[in-house]
């Protein structure tokens, strides 16, 4: 009889779902990070897009979880340009979804540092997700176009990373 419940036992505990996720899960899950000088390459090109079109921004890079990895602020920008840029990093970033395809999105606005403001895009290379950047201090079309500028400008480095 203890034989038949221990055989039993096993038998579920291999067909439960945690023994499946076990079984087909590895055990460690690597994870692409942009390195400090690309991050800060990503935001100078930004501000200075910018800059070239007449505005005075910040700009932020954040991680795939939202964590800041790189910011830079135009001494003329307005001080509330730093916070927005790091929130609409963080919207993109953890949506992986610009926050242009997001702004219709009134459901979203109440979730916690989460802003529906155009002017963050996700950051992608070759299939690989690695965060967001985001722009403030410009309309919000040009915000999203020099946050665009801040990736296209690591674009070549980024091609020839496998």
């Amino acid at each position: 009889m203890r034989i038949r419940s221990r055989c039993l036992a096993l038998a579920l505990l291999c067909a439960s779902p945690a023994g499946l996720f076990a079984a087909q899960e590895p055990a460690i899950v690597e994870l692409r990070v942009l390195s400090s000088s690309v991050a800060h390459s990503i935001v100078l090109a930004a501000v200075q897009d910018c800059a070239k079109r007449g505005y005075k921004v910040s700009a932020s890079v954040v991680d795939r979880n939202g964590n800041l990895a790189a910011f830079l602020r135009d001494p003329l920008s307005g001080p509330h340009t730093v916070k927005v840029s790091q929130q609409k990093a963080f919207t993109s970033a953890t949506s992986q979804m610009s926050t242009a395809q997001l702004s219709s999105r009134p459901d979203l606005s109440f979730a916690p540092d989460m802003l529906l403001i155009v002017g963050g895009v996700p950051i992608s290379f070759n299939g690989h997700f690695y965060g967001g950047v985001a722009v403030a201090g410009a309309t919000p079309e040009i915000d999203e176009k020099c946050a665009r500028a801040g990736i296209e400008a690591v674009s070549d480095i980024m091609d020839f990373v496998e």
